[in-house]
């Protein structure tokens, strides 16, 4: 269950997947959106159950007291549908809910589904009052309300599981959990690395699909869900920085070309329109930032056919660890990524699999550190894929049957 966009709510899919694929009837439900993968919709084990979004939040600009009275509004509504639908269901053995959003998926689920011999399970991504922290401010009461709740709802349930041994140390040591289960993000079979070959010709169609034109480009590829916890101003400050640095890197001698550069930023989102304006606006001459949708389908071969892997997720409590940098390591593509702590350690070694950054400064000069001899000498970027592919293993099937399996199906 993820009371999110379900077709985006790729952590949960694979999980369903996994289950179906030992044999397991799933209920999986979510809010619509974005078409989910033909390999979960054509699935026969998996029943997908869609609701229909409270979206007041979406069509106000209010902070404080008025934000969250919109918010409690939306919950209430999205409750009533979650629990018709839930009422609807054949009574299930397992309970799987993600985490954030904290409220009012577990405690609706709970009272609507709780039995005996109903196991609970929570899977944490994030903690969700970290990110309500982000628009009404760290003593916000809502703020300390979501935490109480959070904290209440890892006690209660049979187990957790969660993406980083950072978040399993908070969730043991702050809410006195026990024995929280890690399962890291890994990439799914669909992200698997492209021959030279194969890359350079599918990346020549995007680009041509992209209004882009030449030979050799580089082209790096940022996944994004445009939420509040991806920082752009980062990368639009970046580019312009870099901008400026080629053109004296260029005016140093005759006959010098720095490479183009293209910078697709990927999904969708409700921050999407207002920085395309901001992109638009950027100088062009050797950097070309895009921003652009991608069929579920697609986006594999997209990610794959990228010499970097663009990561600008800020992470809100600093212990998650976005599924994006699995995806980019399961298709041989090291990751550049804004480092927020020592939680991102766990899964980007810095010069093995991939580069940290914290400042568009320290951004703009590895990207023109990597790019500078490009396409002719790419010594240190194939360096990197070698660490990439090696950090694919395990793929999420196999460490979803080793970390996931003896919490969510203990007894086969």
């Amino acid at each position: 269950m993820a009371l999110g966009d379900l077709g985006r709510s790729a952590r949960m899919q694979y999980h369903a997947h996994a289950l179906a694929a030992h044999g397991v009837d799933v209920d999986l439900v979510g809010l619509e959106g974005t078409p989910l993968p033909r390999a979960i919709a054509g699935e026969a084990r998996i029943a997908v159950h869609r609701l229909r979004p409270s979206t007041l939040r979406a069509h106000t600009t209010r902070v404080g007291a008025g934000y969250a009275i919109v918010a409690l509004v939306d919950a209430a509504r999205l409750s009533f549908r979650l629990w018709r639908t839930l009422k609807s269901l054949t009574r299930p053995d397992l309970v799987l809910v993600q985490n954030p959003p904290a409220f009012p998926t577990l405690v609706v689920s709970w009272f609507a589904l709780r039995r005996t011999g109903v196991r609970f399970v929570i899977d944490w991504h994030n903690l969700g009052y970290t990110l309500l922290r982000l628009r009404l401010g760290r003593w916000h009461p809502a703020v300390r309300l979501a935490r109480w709740f959070e904290r209440r709802d890892a006690r209660r349930v049979d187990a957790n599981l969660c993406v980083s041994r950072s978040l399993a140390a908070f969730l043991e040591s702050r809410f006195g959990v026990r024995q929280a289960r890690v399962l890291y993000d890994r990439p799914a079979a669909v992200f698997a690395p492209l021959e030279r070959a194969d890359r350079e010709r599918y990346r020549q169609a995007l680009f041509a699909r992209l209004g882009i034109r030449g030979g050799l480009v580089g082209f790096i590829v940022c996944p994004t869900s445009w939420t509040e916890d991806e920082d752009f101003d980062v990368i639009i400050d970046a580019v312009s920085r870099l901008e400026e640095r080629i053109r004296g890197w260029e005016a140093v001698g005759p006959g010098r070309r720095f490479a183009d550069v293209v910078i697709l930023v990927t999904g969708d989102g409700a921050r999407r329109a207002e920085f395309e304006r901001r992109f638009a606006g950027l100088p062009a001459r050797r950097i070309h930032l895009r921003a652009r949708w991608l069929e579920p389908e697609d986006y594999p071969r997209v990610v794959g056919s990228a010499d970097l892997g663009l990561c600008l997720h800020r992470s809100s409590s600093g212990l998650d660890i976005p599924m994006k940098i699995a995806d980019l390591f399961g298709a041989g593509v090291p990751v550049c990524a804004l480092d927020y702590g020592a939680c991102l350690a766990e899964r980007v070694r810095h010069g093995d699999n991939g580069l940290l950054f914290s400042t568009a400064v320290q951004l703009a000069d590895v990207l023109f550190d990597l790019f500078e001899t490009f396409p002719a000498d790419q010594k240190r970027l194939d360096r990197l894929r070698a660490g990439a592919r090696k950090s694919a293993r395990p793929t999420w099937e196999e460490g979803w049957v080793r970390e996931a399996r003896p919490v969510l199906l203990p007894d086969t």
